[in-house]
């Protein structure tokens, strides 16, 4: 940014505590933070301490640039050292740089941590004043959404499966992501730290995330940065899980050996090494993908690893890595043009960056997939939309992309239902 930001003193403050059995108690019912694999992660209580809400063009570039101002104003006070101490901020980001939805980073008064069998707690407040002690509060009753089409039903996907296929037989991209919506709405008061935990439960090996109103379990990492090093896992090529482990078996062998999924996890994998490039001194990744197993999907998957140069914190790789192809197509920019045209809806938050970020510059980040969106309380409910998408490359069915988007809805909509 071209002025400096004026920002009050912030101090952060951590302490090592007792594991907590279900620290999702102390976040808010209606509107948590969370960001959850393995039994690990973060959860925000309390209420906000800042907000940064950016959205104009190079809102990345603007965020990056105030959550430098803000780690340099705060002063840490942090015995443990992890990432994911001391400052911490939970980020869910537009996908597009157009989108009417703004790019929101949050600093919370209270993170409750948890990784590798030791568990912490963080206050953050102004230097002159104190900082209330979250109360955990029981679950509320169960709920269930009611779900339809969405502006796009499968008969118009169809269309704009052709219509991608047009752009990529005239030349215009190798590759774009098509996505449907479906929508509907879930009563006002529900406990939305209830969708939280089943995803938590069902996909533990996925990011289970929720911030400002985007909850889901991408398996999908955009980036990780921890002391240094850089690494960043690319999934592209489908397939739904078998009955049972013979079946598994046969279609991973022919996910494997299918032409048209490899060449897209391609694109997906050289679109990843090119924008990491510029700010690695050492970057590496797998020859060949491999089978990334979920509860109901089979996923081609490659993980890259670098070493990071000058400085660049999470937020900077997050800057340089989206939108990638695996979420976008290529070349990325015809891809982000194509998906203007062919979608008739705004994504939002749908298959943008969510994570989070602390004071050093770590951080872990993934691509919001699987999830949907919630809107405020209007009357006795609340709206809700969730995405899914396929990467259309030469040789895409119609057909089989359709289906390909019923599995991806299956976690999220389980879950609401």
């Amino acid at each position: 940014m071209s002025e400096p930001i004026s920002l009050p003193r912030l101090v952060a403050t951590t302490r090592e505590i007792d594991p907590t059995d279900d620290p999702l108690l102390f976040a808010s019912s209606a509107d948590p933070i969370a960001w959850l694999r393995r039994g690990d992660g973060l959860i925000g209580a309390g209420p906000e301490l800042l907000r940064l809400d950016v959205g104009e063009d190079g809102r990345l570039d603007a965020l990056a640039d105030m959550w430098r101002a803000i780690a340099q104003a705060t002063d840490v006070d942090d015995p443990i050292g992890l990432p994911g101490t001391g400052l911490v901020g939970f980020g869910a980001f537009a996908f597009d740089e157009t989108s009417t939805h703004p790019s929101t980073l949050i600093v919370p008064t209270t993170v409750i941590g948890r990784r590798g069998g030791r568990a912490w707690v963080t206050t953050i407040g102004r230097a002159e004043g104190t900082v209330p002690a979250p109360q955990p509060h029981d679950y509320g009753a169960y709920w269930s959404a009611t779900l339809g089409p969405g502006a796009m039903d499968p008969e118009a996907h169809g269309a704009a499966v052709r219509a991608a296929l047009e752009a990529i037989r005239s030349g215009e991209l190798s590759k774009v992501v098509v996505a449907r919506d479906i929508a509907g709405t879930i009563p006002a008061g529900a406990d939305l730290r209830r969708l939280v935990r089943a995803l938590a439960s069902g996909y533990p090996d996925t990011w289970v995330y929720a911030v400002d109103g985007i909850i889901g379990a991408s398996p999908e990492t955009l980036v990780t940065v921890s002391g240094g090093t850089v690494t960043a896992r690319v999934l592209a090529g489908t397939r739904p899980r078998g009955a049972d482990a013979d079946e598994d078996a046969a279609i991973t062998a022919e996910l494997a050996a299918s032409e048209k999924d490899n060449a897209e996890h391609d694109y997906a994998v050289q679109s990843v090494l090119r924008s990491l490039h510029p700010h690695t001194s050492a970057l590496a990744a797998a020859e060949q993908p491999f089978m990334l197993r979920l509860p109901n999907l089979w996923h081609l998957a490659t993980d890259v690893e670098g070493t990071l140069e000058n400085g660049s914190t999470a937020l900077d790789m997050v800057r340089a890595l989206h939108p990638t192809a695996a979420v976008a197509g290529t070349p990325t920019d015809a891809a982000v043009a194509a998906i203007r045209r062919i979608e008739p809806f705004d994504r939002g938050r749908y298959a943008g960056p969510v994570g989070w970020i602390d004071g050093n510059g770590d951080g872990e980040w993934a691509i919001a997939l699987r999830c949907a969106q919630f809107g405020p309380v209007e009357g006795d409910t609340r709206t809700v939309v969730a995405h899914a998408g396929g990467g259309i490359v030469e040789g895409s069915v119609a057909e089989a992309e359709l289906l390909e988007t019923r599995v991806k809805f299956r976690p999220i909509v389980d879950a609401l239902a």
